[in-house]
């Protein structure tokens, strides 16, 4: 079908649509990525800043709260990165080949299922929270911190979920600027909530690590709040109307949405196994030192989700349309840009650990961890921006085997190989090492495998 066929059967968003089929590739990247980009790094920005505030309540606290990090930015990944890029795909693909009724059902689908999904994960964790959290390194008053802070946080889960289901139903319209304006507006009122909640002021009471998850949750149940009324209003071309449920949507999102939750627990898993092989090594202050450097690699998601979600959306569009080989530019293209800007983030951070390290805690062997962790691994994080921004082309394109593999040989490399040598040479150097080759590695075959054409092939089968 020529896009102004597939654009024809859907006038709301005609025009858009458009865009997404004929506009030049790099300013329409850049034009969509930028208020992307600003609400992941808002979003992201949430949790670092209650970081900041939570490190006033001391080392233990803190590293406490590296173990429920990791949990934490799986279910955001997954519910936004992971199912939200099953719901963009599938609404973009259906804008692209002209398919109105499969649209407005979409929107409703999303949200129940990805709600669904929440509402499972939270029973679940909160069910094994304390021995997991052991698990992962934290011991005695770090311990307790955790349990305190993840119960609270874990129970919210379901908002989080219903919340990235709703932006991405959004987003796979083509439409970045709502989901980014609810979300960053939402993360300017958390900044003054979470010290009012941790810290306690005026008729609100002092909760301590509690209260970093609560002003979270709020965060969450507003986003969800406004996001549902913007789809439910008729602005969005995949409204949010009631109806029945059929299996064949949600199974259309989880085609993509489900085979792509794999990434996200590979990265974090990583982290949770890489962060217990420094504790175990090193004891608590190296694995906070060694969980902030590295949370630093959370803050390159943004980035390459801020062009990554761009492209879910228009190589999906692309691909409903029958445009392949310029599905395949705006893979390769946004994958470039996304090494670019990515790359620099960990020059910067290789020159200036310091700069960010003492943001969180002033204890010698935490400094001295994060900074041997930056130096080594931040001169390589443009591979990781640009195999992460390729997965969410591969979510648009239908294809993720080889962001999948290549992310599990990032995990056996690094928190297997390298970790087996962590107990061989006790060098910390040497397992950081190990972890850039890891990155260097995911990175060029992901970019391999998609500037070879063999996503693109007219023989589309979703997630094959």
């Amino acid at each position: 079908m020529p896009p102004q066929a597939a654009a024809s059967t859907m006038p709301a968003a005609h025009s858009r649509l458009l865009v997404m089929l004929e506009a030049p590739i790099v300013p329409m990247l850049a034009r969509m990525g930028w208020s992307n980009m600003l609400m992941m790094l808002a979003q992201s920005s949430t949790g670092l800043v209650e970081t900041w505030f939570l490190a006033k309540l001391g080392t233990q606290v803190l590293a406490g709260i590296a173990v429920v990090v990791p949990l934490l930015m799986l279910m955001q990944n997954m519910s936004q990165g992971a199912m939200g890029g099953g719901i963009s795909s599938s609404v973009a693909r259906s804008l692209g080949s002209g398919n109105a009724v499969l649209i407005n059902q979409l929107a409703r689908h999303a949200l129940v299922l990805n709600t669904l999904i929440g509402i499972v994960f939270s029973a679940v964790l909160l069910t094994i929270a304390r021995p997991l959290f052991q698990l992962l390194g934290a011991h005695g008053a770090a311990l307790d911190a955790a349990t305190t802070y993840g119960h609270v946080l874990l129970a919210g889960l379901p908002l989080m979920w219903a919340m990235n289901a709703l932006a991405s139903v959004i987003r796979g319209t083509g439409n970045m600027t709502v989901p980014g304006a609810v979300i960053c507006g939402g993360a300017v009122l958390l900044i003054p909530l979470s010290p009012c909640l941790i810290f306690g002021v005026g008729p609100l009471p002092r909760l301590g690590v509690a209260g970093g998850a609560w002003a979270l949750i709020a965060y969450y149940a507003a986003g969800t709040a406004i996001l549902g009324w913007y789809c439910a209003s008729g602005r969005n071309p995949a409204r949010l109307l009631r109806g029945p449920l059929h299996w064949a949507p949600m199974r259309g999102i989880l085609t993509v949405g489900g085979l792509a939750a794999l990434n996200p627990l590979l990265t974090n898993a990583l982290i949770a196994l890489t962060g217990a092989a420094v504790g175990a090594h090193a004891g608590t202050a190296a694995l906070a030192g060694y969980a902030t450097a590295a949370r630093l690699e959370y803050l390159l998601i943004p980035i390459a989700f801020g062009l990554g979600a761009p492209m879910v959306a228009l190589v999906g569009a692309n691909m409903g349309a029958g445009q392949r080989e310029r599905a395949r530019s705006i893979a390769l293209t946004g994958a470039v840009m996304a090494f670019v800007l990515t790359e620099l983030v960990g020059i910067a951070a290789a020159l200036w650990p310091h700069a960010w390290l003492v943001l969180f805690g002033a204890n010698e062997q935490l400094v001295e961890t994060g900074t041997t962790y930056l130096r080594i691994i931040g001169p390589f994080y443009g591979f990781y921006g640009l195999g992460f921004s390729l997965y969410f082309a591969a979510q648009g394109a239908g294809r993720l085997a080889w962001p999948l593999g290549a992310a599990a040989l990032r995990v056996a490399l690094y928190a297997g190989v390298g970790a087996l040598a962590l107990q061989v040479t006790g060098s910390l150097p040497v397992f950081f090492a190990i972890g850039a080759i890891a990155m260097v590695a995911y990175g060029a075959i992901v970019f391999w495998s998609a500037a070879s054409g063999r996503w693109f092939v007219a023989s589309h089968r979703s997630g094959s």
